[in-house]
């Protein structure tokens, strides 16, 4: 299997890299800039040891085509549009998993919505009905996906408006050693996408003992109320 990340040069970006590449999972890190790509790519790969899967760098329209089935968005929202509207065309027959949330820049304990609701929602309307978009991976720390000797301690959320395209991508998701969820349509993203807000007020906080929390769906007979 052989999927792009594009944003792979981010922190949430190189922390998936690497997790994916150690599942034995072969890695595309597609970047504006090819050679920042390459860079990246093989500060990445001299972490991996004996991984099965590889990382390599090239740029985002290099990324997408050499991509089997997934490519995977980590860009800073600002960049979300404008990355999506440039690879438009090259999209077809591909998954596109969307992890990116409408953070407000200078401030990311707080999210600005889309119009269409959602990041998710603004990446459908973007492409069309014809390519499918999953949102997941939204809740997941960068900090944490980067301590890769350590497991990811929390649960991930899928969403989309394709149940084929989200069993692909729950499976794809779950490579990662995590659980992964079907929360529904692509709506699910409005109220998914902003409890990353949420996380990252908590982690900053004084008033917690903890840093880089995620969350967890327990059953019913794990509460305690």
């Amino acid at each position: 299997m052989k999927i792009a990340l594009l944003g792979g040069t981010g922190p949430q970006g190189r922390g998936l890299a690497l997790r994916w590449a150690l599942a034995g999972v072969d890695v595309i890190v597609g970047s504006r800039n090819a050679e920042r790509g390459q860079k990246i790519a093989e500060e990445l790969s001299e972490r991996l040891g004996k991984a099965k899967g590889k990382i390599i760098g090239m740029s985002n329209a290099d990324a997408v085509a050499q991509a089997d089935e997934f490519v995977v968005l980590a860009v800073p929202y600002a960049g979300h549009r404008p990355t999506l509207e440039s690879l438009k065309d090259s999209l077809h027959e591909k998954i596109l998993v969307d992890v990116v949330v409408p953070l407000v820049e200078d401030n990311p304990k707080k999210v600005s919505m889309p119009p269409e609701g959602s990041a998710t929602e603004e990446a459908q309307a973007i492409l069309g009905e014809s390519i499918p978009v999953v949102g997941a991976l939204h809740n997941v720390s960068a900090h944490v996906l980067d301590k890769t000797d350590l497991p990811v301690n929390c649960d991930v959320l899928v969403c989309g408006q394709n149940k084929e395209a989200k069993d692909k991508v729950i499976a794809l998701v779950e490579k990662l050693g995590v659980q992964a969820f079907n929360a529904g349509l692509a709506v699910s993203a409005r109220a998914i996408e902003p409890i990353t807000s949420i996380l990252i007020r908590l982690n900053i906080s004084k008033g917690t003992p903890f840093k880089h929390a995620g969350i967890k769906i327990w059953p019913e007979s794990f509460c305690r109320f």
